[in-house]
């Protein structure tokens, strides 16, 4: 069947002559509606003329088909379309050769002005007509001397090349919205190319062998879209970019030097196994896969390979952290703790009676876990941290990329990192980590494995602390492992944007959680459970920490800005506290709080995977003490704490203690219920469920 072009308007521009007059003709043999565009210019630019536009249309019009002229630069992108929507009510050149050596500023502009500018500004006229229509077919015409390079064609070759870049990003713009855009490299014989090339060879080389791709890719049957091909003499290949597996030349904590690219030259320029990128989220990701083989892995030589969704649940290679008291020390004055305080004594002083290493300081392994410090965002971190004695801690943390997030003009990876001291979970923290131009590849924007951020009450704050960090701080903190020059040396600053360097996030996270420990937890670490912030703007040292807190029970909501601008540098965050131990107490009451967020959160998931009512009866000291009802059976999912008028599936009666002793994975189910610790009446099948409730113990 042929391919028709019934009810389509093409506009073609450079179409007096050559390609683009083949083009025209053949998309109007086709049933299209064309604009033909030629400003009747010489190849060097200069003259104006409406002759060859005006015969093109005749050549059209005279066979039966419908077009229409237009004698405007590319540079009036705007008039050009207008005369497509004139006309039909809808909605493919200059060469000067010179040696770079003899390129004038004039030689440089003109061409980049038709080529470049040109397109960028015939196609931002039809961009949003295109849009409203969902459809659109753009062909962007480069050539081989941008692809490769020619002597004597800098200027040319440069904006050649640049259209292939705007195509590129075009078709990941117009995806959506049925827009295609492809590039070709025509060699084709031409007013154009009749000074580079030799007679006979243009004679063998014809528009009309260029024409129909050009035809094909604008076809609505055609769904080629981001593609380069070079074309000619009846000949259509597509190229793509191959990249070699390359290799590592550096270690850990190691300068990376010339010798070491010196002797690595060979298997750098190796194309044996190469890989073919197509797209920049493949690019960076190898990048971020080659930053964990270094920092967490620390070996030379090992091979990046192109990341993709198989890397979601991917687990990096363990990493340890040893500590002592010196650390938990310099940890707590590089979050701005002094003894200008008696009540911080207890976190820099390690002969104190109560010395305790600040709850926050499980970012430090974790974070050593991941990039050997520097990670920009920490959106959540959930923790319980006992206290640290003078002995020395080995701690062993293990990763996991939890989800690969698209956000457009980036992609967010999540990472989980689980911190232990031998078998026994210390803390758990979640990394969300940016990674800019790696976005557009059609994923998720949102995962229920995120720790999401919550606004705080509309009221005014129930409490507000200021705090000065001094001109050293970021220097003092850096001590704690996060070396990046960004936060000490000035003109690594600047190639941030940043007039100085900046004090680390991870700080003022540091400064906000203290302020909350002091005001609601009495500076008593073991109270502390979890936290989440979004980290917003910079801190420059020396500025005042403003942390406003709002309390909602054991939730503290907290705002954090800089006094003297303020501006927020830390929202949507929050710290939860264990409750004060006063003897009567339940631990499991926060267990079913955490688990009423869940639900709250994930309801419907929850519900289709389990669909029952679960019954818990809490006894404390051999009585009854609680009551709660999970409903995963109705509706989005429920909590109920008391009496239950409905029908319960299945019901489990368990002491506080033991029942925390299951959450928390000391105690096995089996082994609960056999030993008279947990009774079940009712379907005793559905316990197999429980995991989807009680699943990630150490986050509840």
């Amino acid at each position: 069947m042929s391919l028709s072009f019934e009810g389509r308007v093409v506009l073609v521009t450079g179409a007096g002559g050559g390609i683009g007059r083949e083009y025209a003709l053949a998309f109007a043999e086709r049933g299209a509606s064309v604009v033909v565009n030629d400003l009747g210019g010489d190849i060097k630019g200069g003259g104006k003329s409406s002759a060859a536009a005006d015969k093109v249309v005749e050549e059209i019009r005279a066979k039966g088909g419908k077009a229409v002229a237009n004698y405007d630069s590319v540079e009036d992108g705007e008039k050009l379309i207008q005369t497509a929507l004139d006309a039909f009510g809808r909605i493919g050149a200059i060469l000067r050769d010179r040696s770079f050596a003899r390129t004038s500023d004039v030689d440089w502009d003109i061409v980049h002005r038709v080529h470049l500018r040109g397109s960028f500004l015939v196609t931002r006229a039809a961009w949003n007509h295109m849009k409203n229509q969902n459809f659109g077919r753009i062909i962007m015409t480069a050539s081989a001397a941008g692809i490769y390079g020619n002597f004597g064609q800098a200027n040319y070759s440069a904006a050649k090349l640049g259209m292939l870049g705007l195509a590129n990003t075009l078709a990941i713009e117009g995806r959506k919205y049925n827009i295609h855009c492809n590039t070709i490299a025509p060699v084709a014989g031409s007013r154009l190319t009749e000074t580079v090339m030799p007679a006979d060879l243009l004679a063998s080389l014809k528009p009309e062998y260029v024409a129909p791709l050009v035809l094909w890719l604008c076809h609505d049957q055609c769904q080629e879209n981001g593609g380069l091909f070079e074309v000619g003499a009846g000949w259509i290949g597509k190229l793509r970019w191959e990249r070699s597996q390359g290799d590592i030349v550096r270690q850990k904590n190691q300068p990376m030097t010339p010798e070491a690219v010196r002797d690595k030259w060979d298997k750098i320029c190796d194309f044996t196994e190469a890989t073919k990128p197509v797209s920049i989220q493949e690019s960076l990701q190898s990048v971020v896969n080659v930053l964990s083989q270094v920092e967490l892995a620390g070996e030379v030589g090992a091979n990046p390979t192109a990341a993709s969704a198989s890397a979601v649940g991917k687990k990096l290679p363990p990493t340890t952290f040893s500590f002592d008291h010196t650390q938990c020390i310099l940890y707590a004055l590089g979050v701005g703790m002094s003894t200008k305080d008696p009540d911080h004594l207890r976190f820099l002083y390690e002969g104190h009676a109560d010395f305790s290493c600040l709850p926050t300081f499980g970012v430090i392994p974790s974070q050593a876990a991941m990039m050997g410090g520097g990670l920009s965002t920490v959106p959540g971190l959930n923790i319980d941290f006992t206290q640290v004695r003078k002995h020395t801690c080995k701690l062993t943390s293990e990763a996991t990329v939890a989800d690969v997030l698209d956000k457009g003009s980036g992609a967010i990876i999540l990472l989980d990192v689980n911190t232990y001291n031998g078998n026994e979970l210390v803390c758990y923290n979640q990394f969300s980590v940016f990674v800019v131009g790696a976005g557009g590849f059609g994923g998720r924007r949102t995962s229920e494995k995120a720790k999401t951020s919550l606004p705080p009450p509309r009221r005014t704050p129930d409490a507000v602390v200021i705090d000065s960090t001094t001109r050293d701080q970021a220097a003092l903190y850096r001590l704690s492992g996060d070396w990046n020059p960004l936060h000490i040396d000035p003109s690594f600053a600047a190639l941030g944007g940043f007039k100085a360097p900046i004090l680390h996030g991870l700080c003022s996270f540091g400064f906000a959680a203290r302020h909350v420990l002091k005001q609601y937890a009495d500076n008593d670490p073991s109270r502390f459970k979890a936290i989440k912030v979004r980290f917003v703007k910079p801190v420059m040292p020396g500025q005042s920490l403003q942390t406003e807190m709002w309390k909602e029970g054991n939730r503290i909501h907290i705002q954090c800005k800089v006094k003297e601008t303020d501006a927020v540098v830390l929202s949507g965050a929050y710290v939860d506290l264990h409750p004060a131990s006063n003897g009567g107490g339940l631990q499991s009451e926060l267990v079913f709080a955490e688990i009423g967020r869940r639900i709250k959160d994930l309801g419907s998931e929850m519900v289709k995977k389990v669909n029952a009512v679960f019954g818990w009866e809490i006894t404390k000291d051999g009585r009854p003490a609680a009551q709660w009802t999970i409903d995963l059976k109705n509706g989005s999912g429920s909590l109920h704490k008391g009496s239950y008028s409905g029908k319960v599936d299945v019901t489990f009666t368990v002491s506080d203690e033991d029942f925390m002793e299951v959450v928390q994975g000391k105690l096995n189910p089996q082994k609960a219920f056999f030993s008279g610790k947990l009774k079940v009446r009712g379907n005793i099948m559905l316990s197999q469920k429980l995991e989807v409730i009680l699943k990630d113990y150490a986050k509840l």
